[in-house]
């Protein structure tokens, strides 16, 4: 497996028994040694390495990955999945918002709306593209797609990358929240298929402002949750270094939000993250779209609003308990 050039804490076990591989190597290349015997060890140890730690990754781990700066960004998938993307730009009532990107493309020859919360790879891009936090002008820009895509019969696929929407004042002022929860509510009312994937971080309402969707998919080491763990470690913990027992806590990772319903479908990732194979990790983001557009296009329009209805009611667990006032 080839070495990224950012190691995570817990790969760097891995990042020096490669470094001792490359040594090897090229000792036996300088100097004409045969050292086929320790570079099979070193190789063995590595695999075994790996087996040990991508096998037990925590929920820290895991939004460590998802968090990872070569992790592949919505744009990376769109490249590799549609042909023809025509980026469309603008809410019609502020600006555009480069952190929440859409347009329309072909997915397996088909026409789809893509809507999509974008991060930046350099400095300059970070900035441009707010870290990947829409404002409301985002949101209202993805409404405008939504409601175009529904206008010519096209399904709506939404990549999911946040940590959240942006919180600055001139965000509040411009009502942020009116904006996610007008998008929550037209999205349920939708009449065209709608499928979401969570490609990375899912942060709070700036993600289920593009998420309330027929289908919610998510890549094994993307997380999904209604606040950051460190926000959580702050809160509850009065420190944000608690934010590894936030992260169990909060059970954000994707094959617990698997159990509880809260996604669909856990998209498996390359062993140790998409960012080792990206080509790869869309090849089965690919399959697992049209597999999932198939069956939602078998719906008739009644069937669809209603499924939708009810994943969205099946969420969550309450009890009630009658208090007698003597």
């Amino acid at each position: 497996m080839e070495s990224p050039a950012y190691t995570l804490e817990f790969e760097k076990p891995l990042r020096d028994l490669t470094a001792q591989l490359d040594g090897l190597r090229q000792r036996s290349e300088e100097n004409q040694l045969d050292l086929g015997s320790e570079i099979a060890a070193i190789t063995e140890k590595i695999e075994a390495t790996q087996r040990n730690i991508y096998s037990n990754l925590t929920p820290w781990q895991r939004v460590q990955i998802a968090r990872h700066p070569k992790r592949p960004y919505a744009l990376d998938y769109i490249q590799a999945l549609c042909t023809g993307f025509t980026e469309l730009h603008g809410d019609r009532q502020f600006r555009d918002d480069q952190a929440l990107i859409g347009g329309t493309a072909f997915l397996n020859g088909e026409a789809v709306m893509i809507i999509a919360q974008q991060k930046g790879r350099d400095t300059k891009e970070k900035i441009a593209r707010n870290f990947g936090m829409p404002q409301p002008e985002g949101y209202r820009k993805a409404l405008r797609l939504m409601k175009l895509a529904e206008k010519f019969d096209l399904p709506i696929i939404t990549f999911i990358d946040t940590p959240g929407a942006y919180p600055g004042i001139g965000s509040e002022e411009r009502h942020v929240s009116e904006a996610i929860a007008v998008n929550l509510r037209e999205m349920a009312m939708l009449s065209v298929p709608t499928i979401s994937v969570v490609v990375g971080e899912g942060g709070s309402g700036g993600a289920l402002g593009i998420g309330v969707t027929d289908r919610v998919l998510i890549f094994e080491n993307s997380y999904y949750s209604v606040i950051s763990p460190e926000g959580c470690a702050a809160i509850l913990w009065k420190d944000a270094a608690a934010a590894p027992q936030a992260a169990s806590a909060l059970k954000l990772d994707a094959h617990t939000l698997e159990k509880f319903g809260i996604v669909d479908e856990v998209i498996p990732e390359p062993f140790g993250g998409a960012h080792h194979d990206t080509a790869k990790a869309a090849e089965t983001l690919s399959y697992e779209l049209q597999k999932h557009l198939n069956d939602l296009r078998g719906l008739e329009h009644d069937q669809l609003l209603n499924s939708r209805y009810e994943r969205f009611r099946r969420l969550g667990v309450y009890a009630e308990d009658t208090v007698v006032v003597s």
